[in-house]
């Protein structure tokens, strides 16, 4: 099982607003690869329900937001990838438009702990 790391304090994380973290490599590097970036996350309320997904689009592999902490379309109803225009349903990450259609973000799981939120990296 993956171990749990913190990104914020639940007080932290308001209504709108999106939460970006590096994730933890779960394995040690042998030598580190210049060109590889560290794999990151986001954070939001879904509702009043935390949720997390790693900032990758299932079509390209590519961070999804334009700008630290855009994530949302337009109008403030669906994740938008930046790039290609596909539009995720923030409850499931599920792709309802896009050239990714029928994938899915993917999901990390949320805790909260002594009043901070906690993501488990994915196996």
């Amino acid at each position: 099982m993956s171990p749990w790391q913190s990104v914020c304090a639940r007080a932290d994380l308001q209504a709108g607003q999106f939460v970006e973290f590096s994730l933890a490599s779960t394995e040690p590097e042998p030598e580190p690869i210049a060109d590889t970036l560290p794999q990151t996350g986001f954070l939001f309320l879904d509702g009043a329900k935390p949720r997390a997904y790693l900032n990758q689009c299932p079509h390209m592999g590519i961070e999804l937001n334009w700008m630290p902490g855009r994530f949302m379309d337009l109008d403030n109803v669906f994740i938008q990838c930046s790039s290609h225009g596909a539009l995720f349903k923030p409850g499931d990450g599920e792709c309802i438009a896009g050239p990714c259609q029928g994938d899915a973000l993917t999901a990390l799981d949320v805790r909260e702990t002594e009043g901070f939120l906690e993501v488990r990296l994915p196996e």
